[in-house]
């Protein structure tokens, strides 16, 4: 991230602006893809060149473009969440996507101005956010804290409930194990006809807290050892999200792990005297904790609303304020999360 050149620096807005745009257009998921193929490209190049763990300036192609201002998820990944809410409030798009229509991160809109101003108007915002909180040296990770807030405030800016209708209790999943649709009579239809689950899990293809823990332990293994042959924080990070392309293309069974793989690479860098087998451990320590959280944060923020508001983005928040805490307390030892 760039963050460093100001709030108001008239290029890197230009470029959020357009980052925005753009992600409205293709839709959020693909953004997130297609940062996550620059990272891994940038990030092989810092291997290759031996660029410093954690220095913003050497990381090139991420900070610049993959994680940055350009493509970074709080950019163009947000101007897609906030355009699929906006066209979903306006219209029914012509989807198999079977939850509310103002979820689909998945569909590309296309060149439609005004959404493309939508989401071109949130990558300035995403980036105004990511910028604020690292000036103020939050101790988490500025991208990711950016895209929870403007995933909330689209909610509201467009004019749907912030949490939304809570049934049987806000992590209940059984309506939707056993098929319960909303209906007319229960006020809950959409007045178009629209059939929806009466709760839509997120990542169907992963929900269920065994499920998480199992893919959290897993992944937070593979990426602390990337981490840990390449001391790149975000490698990992770049192949999970590339991996999002499988789902764009429709292989839904694909699972989400973006939010496994960073917290568990930024864990495993912070003992830099400890061995292979401890740097593992604490990665599969924090790959399941992210996914937990995650799964939490689908069930509270995601279930019962009618807009996406990233659960991955923000399991990996609480890690990474954790791993700040960690900082503070001189358990961890990285170059990557502020302390307080």
């Amino acid at each position: 991230m760039v963050a460093e050149a100001g709030f108001f620096a008239v290029e890197l807005l230009l470029v959020a602006f357009a980052g925005g745009a753009i992600g409205a257009a293709i839709g959020g998921t693909a953004a997130l893809s297609l940062a996550g193929f620059t990272i891994v490209v940038g990030e092989a190049g810092n291997y290759l060149a031996g660029a410093t763990p954690g220095d913003p300036a050497a990381t090139g192609l991420t900070a610049l473009i993959g994680y940055g201002p350009a493509f970074g998820p709080h950019v163009a990944f947000a101007g897609g969440v906030a355009a699929a809410a906006y066209v979903g409030r306006r219209e029914r798009p012509d989807s198999d996507f079977p939850f509310h229509n103002a979820k689909d991160v998945y569909r590309a809109i296309g060149v439609r101005p005004d959404a493309m101003l939508a989401g071109g108007a949130f990558g300035v915002v995403g980036y105004w956010i990511a910028t604020l909180v690292w000036t103020v040296g939050l101790p988490v990770d500025p991208v990711m804290t950016s895209v929870v807030i403007t995933g909330l405030f689209a909610r509201v800016a467009f004019g749907y409930p912030l949490v939304g209708q809570i049934r049987n209790g806000i992590l209940d999943m059984s309506p939707y194990e056993r098929g319960e649709i909303r209906t007319a009579l229960s006020g809950d239809d959409e007045g178009d006809g629209t059939v929806r689950p009466a709760v839509e899990p997120w990542a169907t293809q992963q929900y269920g807290w065994q499920e998480q823990a199992v893919l959290g332990l897993v992944v937070g293994i593979f990426a602390a050892y990337v981490a840990s042959v390449t001391e790149s924080y975000y490698l990992a990070f770049g192949i999970a999200a590339a991996s999002m392309a499988f789902l764009v293309i429709g292989e839904r069974r694909i699972p989400v792990t973006y939010h496994l793989a960073l917290p568990a690479s930024i864990a495993a860098l912070s003992l830099p005297s400890a061995g292979a087998e401890l740097a593992l451990l604490v990665g599969a320590v924090f790959g399941v904790a992210s996914a937990l959280v995650g799964e939490l944060a689908g069930r509270v923020l995601y279930a019962h609303a009618d807009t996406h508001v990233d659960p991955p983005a923000v399991a990996i928040v609480l890690t990474t304020l954790l791993i700040g805490l960690l900082t503070t307390f001189g358990i961890f030892k990285q170059g990557l999360i502020p302390a307080l």
